[in-house]
């Protein structure tokens, strides 16, 4: 069976052509991609501003936020069906190395697979996905593909408050540092626990759609010192939970400002590599719980299982700026590398 696939070969060489997919393995679905979004972080790859993506150990298919349906499953595969609509992980664990056999998370196996970063683990910019069914989750048939395809990304913030034994309720001052797609998905995780709910970013369109989505205040970083804003928004008190997620040089140092005594911090926003200012002492006089979120483990079914509670109260299809055909994917590349500003997330779509 030959199908239309993009590999990655380097910054700005992205190809679709036509392959031959190889036999199912044992264990493994054969799913036709419905709707894929492009990452910030595929875009940094495709501009060869990450490390991320390893075309130096091959070309690779991107695409890690997607949503497809079940075509056909391998012989020993009997909990999944043609027509089952589907999403996965994108950090995919081994399951048996050392650290997997320890219970740490899924960055640390020393086998790890990242879903469209490597050529070991292709993603879903292609017509279809071969994936192995223990990393595969099925969502309800009534959702269509765009919002199939919001679920990895909403788990990435989900997660930066719930992961890693964190918890929020209504008492709490949640402040969200960035307000990209990841930061929207912690906003709407946050604001629907009733907590009082900061979004701080310093683009008007992304403080208004904040405000859309659940936020009670949203604040520009630039318009002044943004953790007195903080506290004139809770109190005095200041962020009891944190969660940062713009990966911003200025936004990971301010954390330390904004956070106020005993606050849960989790770091999401990627800025592996780079040497960040921060007054970490404030770390210890602040007595701060910081906790990263690289990865999440057995948390895509809680995810799958929260929006569909939450997804009525939001627009989630509206949160998609652009929808784009799988054909043109150098177009789509371009919209989410050059309008970064209104670009919130470009969806590929396919027939």
């Amino acid at each position: 069976m030959k199908a239309r696939i993009a590999f990655m070969h380097g910054p700005r060489d992205l190809r679709i052509r036509e392959v031959e997919l190889p036999k199912l393995e044992p264990g493994q679905l054969l799913i036709k991609v419905g709707a894929c979004g492009i990452c910030g972080s595929d875009v940094e790859c495709f501009e060869g501003k990450s490390a991320e993506g390893r075309y130096d150990l091959g070309p690779f298919t991107p695409g890690h936020e997607w949503s497809g349906q079940v075509v056909e499953a391998a012989p020993d595969v009997g909990d999944f069906k043609p027509g089952d609509k589907v999403t996965g992980d994108c950090v995919m664990a081994c399951g048996h190395c050392r650290n997997c056999k320890e219970g740490l998370m899924p960055s640390a196996c020393l086998e790890m697979r990242e879903l469209g970063f490597m050529p070991n683990s292709p993603g879903a910019m292609g017509e279809y996905l071969i994936l192995e069914r223990r990393y595969t989750h099925k969502f309800p048939s009534d959702w269509n593909y765009f919002m199939g395809s919001w679920i990895e990304n909403f788990s990435v913030g989900y997660w930066g408050i719930w992961g890693n034994g964190g918890y929020i309720d209504a008492s709490d001052h949640a402040v969200v540092i960035g307000g990209g797609p990841i930061g929207i998905s912690a906003t709407i995780a946050a604001s629907v626990s009733g907590a009082n709910t900061i979004v701080i970013d310093p683009l008007p369109a992304r403080r208004e759609r904040a405000l859309r989505y659940g936020a009670d205040h949203a604040l520009d970083p630039a318009a002044g010192d943004v953790a007195k804003m903080v506290r004139d928004v809770t109190d005095g008190r200041g962020a009891t939970v944190l969660v940062e997620c713009s990966g911003n040089d200025k936004g990971i140092a301010s954390v330390f400002d904004i956070a106020g005594h005993s606050c849960r911090v989790g770091f999401v926003g990627h800025s592996i590599g780079r040497k960040v200012r921060a007054e970490l002492g404030r770390v210890i006089w602040s007595n701060l719980r910081i906790v990263g979120s690289g990865g999440t483990r057995n948390f895509m079914v809680r995810t799958i299982r929260f929006l569909s509670r939450i997804k009525d109260k939001y627009d989630f299809d509206a949160l998609n700026s652009h929808y784009l055909p799988f054909g043109e994917l150098d177009k789509a590349m371009e919209i989410a590398c050059k309008e970064k500003a209104n670009a919130f997330k470009v969806m590929l779509t396919f027939d």
